[in-house]
């Protein structure tokens, strides 16, 4: 078993000071010392304790992009004995309602441009404190100013000014800060949550929704320092030393940044450069050319872009040490272009918000171009039928998941955690995977997206790896849909490069590649496709759109 000490406030608490004197987190030039990371937290955690009435084990919701303020957020948060919920800035009224409702929150700290839709539904919110920042709140005044004017000539910028009612983020750390330098007042009301016991929930972090109702799945302590441990483990001497350069652009408020950006980085020492908006393709480059790059951690469509981009073959990749993808299949091509343009190979991962969120990757001492490697250290992982009976190796079926990363449930959701944690600790996963004679996990497709046609089971993954090679095609997806008489077909959604793509010619290459049943038998054409904010197909708005097309004709 493995043996985790301390919590994550105790153990952060220690790396601040023993990497007191490097940088953090840079954001556009403005650097982020461990020393300062750890003083403005300990200011925002004396407010939240003594300017308002949230108590040990409240809820905070975190609404914010890649920004300077979520990591001293986030510490403040567990300094004070509180729990996080991250929040997608993204969210539409109804999705923040829900997860605010759900969760339970009491406070959030929240941006400017994410105020409006928030005050919206605040009246059916339990939120009683609400703390406002932007961008460049942390910068020096010039380039506060500066920033403020690039954002209004860009559009979608909001002053804090704008919403007077709110404290603002520097007020609440300044009124923190006051409390701490009292004569009467010391710090040691912030070292109680050095001694909170590992097993408290740390983060509700919810589900993507990307096939439902998003959920809240409890992560302590325990299991996200495990999930350090664990990986820390799995990289071996591959694992980069203190004062490594890594860059940020997935935003934090998602399970995988999360826990690579934040836990990992800063138990680490690492210094990380924030990319605050990695659609601005042109300011990311920008931003990271002037650094020697060890570390990165993107997604395909990420991988994709940088790839076409031409500025991007500038940057100095020489220390280039370790590239990570995860949340979506890793496309071949993709992974190949990334090597010929950085020189550094990804490690694939395999994981989920229910695991802290990693439970699987490949490792350079045994690249594996066909699996996304070996599970991590102290996982295990079995696969099984539909009767929940374990099967023999590199058959196919449900993956299931034990280990000292898997959440101990949903939040208030007994039913939908019994349906998929058992009394033993395995979690199922929903994915249809292999593992071979020699431990190798290969992620087939997702449970719920499997089509069935004429009793065979077709996984829509491999028929879209077939398409994305085809020459033309820039995006694709596919998905099953039922005729008039209710018997399932597969259906090819593609996004072109050119809109005079020739279907007749498409189906064709289809036809010489793919098995007779697994050809589809429906292509549409399309300008884009719905994306999740870490850039994955949302399957379930293209069946649902599908669904209310259907019932209208």
């Amino acid at each position: 078993m493995l043996e985790v000490t301390g919590n994550i406030v105790s153990q952060l608490s220690e790396t601040c000071k023993k990497y007191a004197g490097l940088n953090a987190y840079t954001l556009l030039g403005r650097d982020l010392s461990y020393r300062e990371l750890d003083e403005l937290s300990d200011d925002l955690a004396a407010y939240l304790l003594h300017h308002t009435q949230l108590e040990s084990g409240d809820r905070v919701a975190i609404q914010l992009p890649n920004i300077l303020q979520y990591p001293i957020g986030v510490l403040a948060v567990m300094k004070a004995s509180m729990i996080i919920v991250n929040t997608n800035p993204e969210y539409s009224e109804d999705e923040l309602k829900h997860q605010l409702n759900d969760s339970g929150a009491k406070a959030l700290i929240i941006l400017s441009g994410c105020a409006k839709t928030f005050l919206s539904i605040q009246a059916q919110t339990s939120v009683e404190e609400v703390i406002i920042t932007n961008i460049a709140d942390l910068h020096s005044p010039l380039k506060r100013s500066l920033l403020h004017t690039l954002g209004r000539v860009m559009g979608g910028h909001q002053s804090c000014l704008e919403f007077p009612r709110l404290l603002k983020f520097k007020k609440a750390l300044s009124l923190g800060k006051e409390v701490l330098t009292e004569k009467s007042l010391n710090k040691s009301d912030l070292k109680q949550a050095e001694n909170i016991d590992n097993n408290n929930v740390a983060v509700l972090q919810y589900t993507g929704g990307t096939t439902g109702t998003s959920k809240g799945a409890m992560l302590t302590h325990r299991n996200l320092i495990s999930n350090f441990m664990q990986l820390k483990e799995q990289l071996g001497e591959d694992c980069p030393g203190s004062e490594s350069i890594v860059i940020a652009p997935l935003p934090f408020y998602h399970v995988y940044a999360f826990t690579v950006n934040i836990l990992f980085s800063l138990m680490m020492g690492y210094h990380n450069i924030l990319i605050a908006n990695p659609r601005l393709l042109s300011l990311f480059v920008r931003d990271i050319k002037s650094y020697k790059i060890n570390i990165f951690c993107g997604i395909n469509p990420l991988f994709k872009k940088l790839c076409e981009h031409p500025e991007f073959h500038n940057v100095d990749f020489s220390q280039l040490k370790i590239c990570t993808s995860g949340g979506m299949t890793l496309a071949k091509d993709i992974a190949e272009r990334w090597h010929e343009v950085t020189g550094c190979k990804i490690l694939e991962g395999y994981g989920m918000t229910e695991t802290s969120p990693l439970a699987a990757c490949n490792v350079y001492q045994d690249y594996q171009t066909d699996s996304i490697g070996k599970a991590l250290p102290h996982t295990e992982l079995k696969v099984i039928d539909e009767q929940g009976n374990t099967l023999e190796q590199s058959l196919e079926g449900e993956l299931c998941i034990r280990g000292p990363q898997v959440m101990v449930g949903y939040w208030q959701q007994a039913d939908e955690t019994a349906a998929v944690l058992d009394a033993e600790g395995w979690l199922r996963t929903g994915d249809i995977a292999s593992i071979d004679a020699t431990g190798n996990l290969k992620i087939i497709d997702r449970l719920k997206d499997m089509i069935i046609v004429s009793g065979f089971n077709v996984y829509p993954v491999e028929i879209e790896s077939v398409v994305r090679e085809y020459p033309g095609v820039k995006e694709v997806v596919v998905i099953g849909v039922k005729n008039s008489d209710s018997v399932e077909q597969v259906k090819l959604i593609v996004v072109p490069e050119d809109p005079l793509l020739d279907k007749i010619a498409l189906l064709d290459y289809c036809k010489s590649k793919l098995a007779a049943y697994k050809v589809p038998k429906i292509i549409e054409y399309r300008d884009s496709l719905p994306l999740s904010n870490v850039g994955k197909v949302l399957k379930r708005e293209l069946k649902l759109e599908l669904a209310e097309q259907k019932s209208t004709n």
